[in-house]
């Protein structure tokens, strides 16, 4: 199945970095050189410039007041869910989305940081926790074959009927090649997962252990036969009180408005001084007194 590649946190400022300014050539021409200071002037008149400096002073005030939360081992773990779910077009998806490695880090800890900042934001009470209850299954671990119509999915249950084992089908069957000779075996997955299809994570709940779906789940791959390997007991909200509060601060992070009064109280607080005078009003958006708190 195609996978997302989701790095950014969507309203948060772009992460990047700009040259100091100096008198350290940049670059050489034969009409002349190219200062730090020269590039820094032009950059700073830029919309992409401003969102550099915002994100920039926003990982400095971040880092200072939750650094010691997001840990390199955080980040490496990021890192090797998207190694492990891109497998040999790791590389290609980077240069794709204009990254490197290191770039991806500093993503990743730029998002890790600024979720550290809503979650010390964020008062969950024990309603919030009862109705993100509702919602919440438990990660399940299910293999899956994917084929193109209907007619092929119901001949895959008719051999499954007959006592075919899944994994020998998914092999012959299924079109889903980055794990059809694993069984068909997809990562663990719950329900805040945006990768996989919604009707494809609601047919998958539904089942028990060792069942499989009796009908073709209709998806925006094609068509798809799910097997329940894995699904824990769901219990009550209060044996799931810190992946609830969790799931409570991800979804804060994808409010835009949340997000922005998070922003703006951490750099209202952070001490923040615009010394360029072509700048000062770089965070008037942030810093004006009728930013929300």
């Amino acid at each position: 199945m195609n996978k997302k590649w989701a790095v950014g946190i969507a309203g948060v400022l772009l992460s990047c970095t700009l040259a100091a300014c100096g008198s350290k050539t940049v670059a050489t021409t034969n009409g002349g050189k190219i200062t730090e200071s020269e590039y820094y002037s032009s950059m700073k008149d830029t919309s992409n410039g401003k969102a550099v400096l915002q994100q920039m002073i926003l990982n400095k005030v971040l880092n200072k007041e939750y650094g010691d939360k997001v840990s390199k081992s955080d980040i490496n773990a990021q890192v090797n869910t998207y190694k492990k779910t891109y497998g040999k077009q790791f590389d290609a998806m980077l240069q794709q989305q204009g990254l490197t490695l290191a770039s991806l880090k500093d993503q990743i800890k730029s998002n890790l940081l600024i979720k550290e900042a809503v979650k010390a934001n964020t008062k969950v009470s024990d309603k919030d926790l009862q109705n993100q209850f509702k919602s919440f299954q438990p990660k399940v671990t299910v293999n899956e074959i994917l084929v193109s119509s209907k007619s092929d999915a119901e001949k895959v249950i008719s051999q499954l009927k007959d006592g075919k084992k899944f994994s020998d089908l998914a092999k012959k069957y299924s079109k889903d090649s980055s794990n059809k000779n694993n069984g068909g075996r997809l990562d663990a997955f719950d329900n805040t997962n945006t990768t996989l299809d919604s009707n494809f994570k609601e047919a998958a709940f539904k089942l028990s252990n060792g069942e499989y779906t009796k009908t073709p789940v209709k998806t925006q791959y094609g068509y798809q036969i799910i097997q329940m390997v894995n699904h824990p007991k769901k219990g009550s909200y209060k044996d799931h009180v810190n992946e609830l509060k969790d799931q409570i601060v991800d979804s804060k992070l994808n409010d835009s408005t949340t997000l922005r009064s998070v922003v703006s109280k951490v750099l209202k607080n952070g001490g923040v001084e615009i010394k360029d005078k072509d700048l000062q009003n770089i965070l008037s958006s942030y810093l004006t007194s009728d930013s929300k708190k």
